[in-house]
């Protein structure tokens, strides 16, 4: 659960700033403000408080912009807190943050059908809209007239959700709206399978409107699950119906995913500057040094130029010999394009940024210089960083023959000698950077939740909801203790598996914990973000991973805990191989072991039935059960034991948002103990035999007269 701002930012975040001097503060804030109501509050929408691209578009506003915009206010209002006579600016810029932030949220509201149908159909089609106009919030293009599936637009808006609820804003007023939010996550839950357009909202390079699975999108709906679990919007006054869940197997495979992606952005870009805001700020996805030193340095080597970073290579957009009346490329095109890409200032900054939270100050000293060179003043007299720098057309045979040789001019450029737009994205980014680089700026203020440090050096969030805590160890959790509960269909299987010195408990004794089948709980979790007001149905039917049954549960005053899976009933022929369902086990145990990012231990139920005994190969699951009594398993560390004294070490997850809807409207199924007339284990034959199946007898040479 979020907690207040105090909880999450250090006491002594002042005795970090270099600036003694309470008057000089006040004068260096005082020049920003005016250049953040200059530059950024005057192109705000005053009905919508979205933002467009460019200052003079005056009708479409652009989603991901205007969360950037809104971090920059929110990052100015973060410095101005610590001034006690402010006269009402830090106040003023929260509010256009929240106003900026509930805009978009307005405008999504009314796409709620769309995400419905997203839920089912990860497609284009049914993406929420990335572009709506400036003034009313309507639609500007069409669901297949524009690249609107965008997963990192809806993630970066999670995560500065979380970032400004933290730091004490309140952007979330109504149940509805918390249900709406919860529906976000599921929109980004499938993003490692889902091909999207991305941030240059082009899909793959050769812009042939083909979306693509991309690792900035996967990574920053990474981060976004992260930061969003257990958070809750209300604040510190929120109930336990304004918390937010997420799905720790779809967390998981998004990393995975992710990390297995680095360095390389998609199928057809090897290297992509967008990389950079996912692996460091402001999604700081990965805390693998190795992996991030590695990217990092990959988008320098290939992209990084005198003006800026381009895009990526090949990568057409905005130059001087690009189509401008076709919107896709011919095949092969962007063969065209190859050296005389664009330069984007636009990472200079990120850079500078992530020096600040990395410590590299011979970074930021390099990128702060070069970012010098290609800045000019705007009509006011005011900083301003150009969209991207390009070659003119009659030097674009030059630059092919000698890259880097010539030099580029500031774009975009109007042929009626117009002076050029300021580009809102990069401007923002410039306040956030120079007030970092002033000291105006602690970097626990701009990440008020932690993403910069690794989850293990993150405090923990106060409060009764599972959180990432992971311990230092690679994110592999090497001396992860995973918990095992061994439960018996019955007293007599409990009694014969005491004979093997085997320990086990069946479901009467484990009581008042009941045991669950994941489909039990599937039930339960679609009863999450459902509105009847917006239509929205809750979680869909997927099924609970390896991950999502290792925790144990608080369901309406219950304690429950799930068996995997790979326990379910099942008529397919597979489901009475042993060996298999023993390999099943060992891999799950290995797959939690690795995978856990909880904190708490993992807790495993291992369900055994009757008529896993009764199978010829029931000896291979006694050398498993006497393995793991041992304390080890294939190299994982393994303590089974009673489930009661195994609880207080366990993570909890506490289901609160059940007590909303009642237990009176579900019909809990746990799983039941077989009963006999009799106790106790009296001889093998005490235990029913398998079936005893007749067939008809088949006359072969019949069969051989027909066929031949």
């Amino acid at each position: 659960m979020c907690a207040k701002n105090t909880s999450f930012v250090d006491t002594d975040v002042d005795l970090h700033l270099k600036i003694s001097n309470y008057e000089e503060t006040v004068k260096h804030l005082d020049i920003y403000y005016g250049i953040v109501k200059r530059q950024l509050l005057r192109y705000q929408s005053a009905i919508t408080g979205l933002f467009p691209v460019l200052s003079d578009d005056e009708k479409v506003a652009s989603v991901r912009d205007s969360v950037y915009c809104a971090a920059a206010i929110w990052s100015l209002f973060q410095a101005y807190r610590r001034i006690d006579d402010d006269r009402g600016k830090s106040y003023e810029l929260g509010q256009s943050a929240v106003k900026c932030m509930r805009g978009i949220l307005a405008c999504w509201i009314r796409q709620a059908d769309l995400i419905e149908c997203f839920k089912k159909h990860q497609c284009n089609k049914f993406a929420l809209h990335s572009k709506f106009n400036l003034k009313n919030g309507d639609v500007v293009h069409s669901g297949d007239g524009y690249p609107h599936l965008q997963i990192d637009a809806v993630s970066l808006y999670l995560i500065y959700l979380v970032q400004m609820t933290t730091s004490g804003l309140q952007i979330i007023y109504t149940k509805d709206e918390v249900a709406f939010v919860q529906n976000l996550v599921y929109y980004i839950e499938r993003a490692y399978r889902t091909p999207d357009y991305a941030m240059w909202e082009r899909g793959s390079s050769y812009n042939d409107n083909t979306p693509e699975i991309h690792a900035s999108s996967i990574g920053m709906a990474k981060s976004a699950l992260e930061s969003i679990n257990g958070c809750n919007l209300f604040g510190d006054k929120g109930a336990s119906w304004s918390v937010i869940y997420v799905d720790i197997d779809a967390h998981n495979r998004n990393r995975s995913i992710f990390e297995t992606l680095l360095p390389r952005e998609s199928s057809s870009k090897a290297v992509d500057s967008s990389l950079i805001t996912t692996v460091s700020y402001p999604a700081f996805a990965t805390h693998e040094d190795v992996l991030v030193s590695y990217t990092k340095a990959n988008i320098v080597k290939k992209l990084k130029g005198r003006y800026g970073f381009k895009r990526f290579k090949r990568d057409g957009y905005k130059c001087a010999i690009e189509d401008k009346k076709r919107k896709f490329y011919n095949v092969g095109e962007t063969k065209d394009f190859e050296n005389i890409e664009n330069e984007w200032p636009l990472f200079f900054l990120y850079m500078i940024i992530d020096g600040v939270f990395k410590n590299l100050p011979q970074q930021v000293k390099e990128y702060k210089t070069l970012l010098k060179d290609v800045m000019t003043i705007d009509s006011f007299g005011d900083p301003y960083v150009p969209m991207f720098y390009y070659i003119t057309k009659e030097n674009v045979e030059y630059e092919r023959a000698d890259p880097g040789s010539q030099l580029r001019s500031a774009g975009p450029k109007y042929e009626d000698s117009k002076a050029s737009p300021l580009f809102l994205w990069n401007q923002a980014l410039y306040i956030i950077a120079e007030l970092l680089t002033s000291n105006l700026l602690h970097i626990n203020e701009l990440d008020p939740i932690r993403r910069y440090l690794p989850s293990y050096n993150r405090p923990k969030r106060p409060g009764r909801y599972s959180a990432f805590q992971t311990r230092q160890s690679s994110g592999t959790a090497t001396d992860l203790v995973v918990q095992v509960v061994l439960i018996a269909e019955s007293m007599r299987l409990q009694a014969m598996m005491a004979t093997y010195g085997i320990q086990t408990q069946t479901p009467h004794e484990v009581e008042p914990v009941q045991i669950w089948s994941s489909t039990e709980l599937m039930k339960v979790y679609t009863n999450l973000g459902i509105n009847d007001k917006l239509k929205l149905t809750g979680r869909p039917l997927r099924p609970i991973g390896a991950l999502g049954t290792s925790k144990m549960y608080r369901v309406c005053g219950m304690t429950v805990l799930c068996y995997p899976l790979i326990f379910e009933v099942s008529e397919f022929y597979l489901y009475r191989d042993m060996s298999l369902l023993i390999d099943d086990i060992k891999t799950e145990l290995k797959f939690v072991s690795r995978f856990w990012r909880l904190s708490g231990r993992p807790t495993i139920c291992l369900l055994i039935r009757e008529e896993h005994m009764r199978d010829p190969q029931f000896e291979e699951m006694l050398d498993l059960f006497a393995m793991l009594k041992k304390g080890h398993c294939d190299g994982i560390k393994v303590r089974i034991g009673r489930l009661q004294n195994l609880l207080s070490s366990s993570c909890m997850e506490h289901l609160d948002f059940v007590n909303n809807i009642g237990a009176q409207d579900f019909e809990f199924q746990p799983f039941k103990q077989l009963e006999y007339d009799y106790s106790g284990y009296q001889s093998l034959t005490d235990v029913p035999k398998a079936m005893v199946y007749s067939e008809d007898i088949i006359n072969v040479q019949v069969i051989y007269f027909i066929f031949y």
